[in-house]
C-alpha cells in the first residue's frame, strides 16, 4: 500500500487543481486565431447579373422553363466562358470556379454570382459570363425555338461578402469555448477512471497446498 500512496497523492492533486482557467482561454485562443484569419484573408465581393429565358413566335411558351434549366446548368461550361473570359479579363477556369449559376423552379431567370477581390472584377465576371449565355442562345435560338436576353446588370456591391475580422473573432472564440467545454467534460471521466485503476487493491497472494505430512508407522511388536 505504501508504493501507492505517491501516485494517489499526485492525482488527488490533479483533481482539486482548478479547472475554470480552461473555458475562457479556450475562448480567447480561438478569439485570436478567428480575428487574425479575418484580418488577413482578402476580402470578397459578390455580383449578381440575371438573365430570362423567352420563348419563340412558334414555340411553346412552357418549354421556356425547361431551357432555362439547361443553361443554367452549361453556363459556367467551357463552352459558354470560353467568350465570357475575352469580356472578363479573366481565364475559363477561374469564371468556373468563381461564377455560380442558380435557376428558379418557377421562372425561366437565371442569377449569375461571380466573386472577386475587387467589386469591379466581380461585375465584369457575372457580365461577362450573362453575355456569354445570350450569344451562345442566340446562335441556336433556330433549333431550340428560344433565346437568353439580359433581364437586369449586376451592379458594383459597395461591401464584401466574406466575414470581417471581429466576426471571425467572434466565430472563432465560440469554437474555442465550445472545444474548451468538451474539455472540460472528458476531463474528469478520465481522472475518475485513474483513480479507480489506481485505488484497486492489489491481490492477496494465493498460498499452495499444504504438503501432506506422513504419521510414522507403528513399530511392530516383536514376541
Amino acid at each position: 500500500m505504501s508504493s501507492l500512496s505517491p501516485q494517489r497523492s499526485r492525482l488527488a492533486t490533479a483533481l482539486r487543481t482548478p479547472r475554470w482557467w480552461v473555458l475562457p482561454s479556450s475562448v480567447l485562443i480561438g478569439a485570436v486565431l478567428g480575428g487574425g484569419y479575418g484580418a488577413v484573408k482578402t476580402p470578397q465581393y459578390a455580383a449578381t447579373s440575371y438573365v430570362i429565358v423567352v420563348p419563340g413566335e412558334k414555340s411553346d411558351p412552357a418549354a421556356a422553363l425547361g431551357f432555362a434549366q439547361a443553361y443554367g446548368r452549361v453556363a459556367t461550361d467551357i463552352a459558354v466562358t470560353g467568350d465570357a473570359q475575352v469580356w472578363s479579363g479573366v481565364s475559363a477556369a477561374t469564371l468556373r470556379e468563381s461564377v455560380q449559376a442558380e435557376t428558379s423552379p418557377d421562372a425561366p431567370m437565371i442569377s449569375l454570382t461571380a466573386r472577386s477581390t475587387t467589386p469591379a472584377k466581380a461585375v465584369a465576371m457575372a457580365d461577362g459570363v450573362a453575355r456569354a449565355l445570350i450569344l451562345n442562345s442566340t446562335q441556336v435560338s433556330g433549333n431550340t425555338g428560344v433565346k437568353v436576353v439580359q433581364f437586369a446588370r449586376a451592379t458594383k456591391p459597395v461591401a464584401p461578402v466574406s466575414p470581417s475580422a471581429s466576426l471571425s473573432a467572434l466565430v472563432g472564440g465560440c469554437g474555442g469555448g465550445l472545444l474548451g467545454g468538451l474539455a472540460l467534460l472528458v476531463r474528469p471521466r478520465r481522472a475518475a477512471r485513474a483513480e479507480a485503476r489506481h485505488s484497486r487493491p492489489a491481490a492477496a497472494p494465493v498460498p499452495g497446498p499444504a504438503a501432506a505430512r506422513t504419521q510414522p508407522e507403528p513399530a511392530s511388536e516383536t514376541v
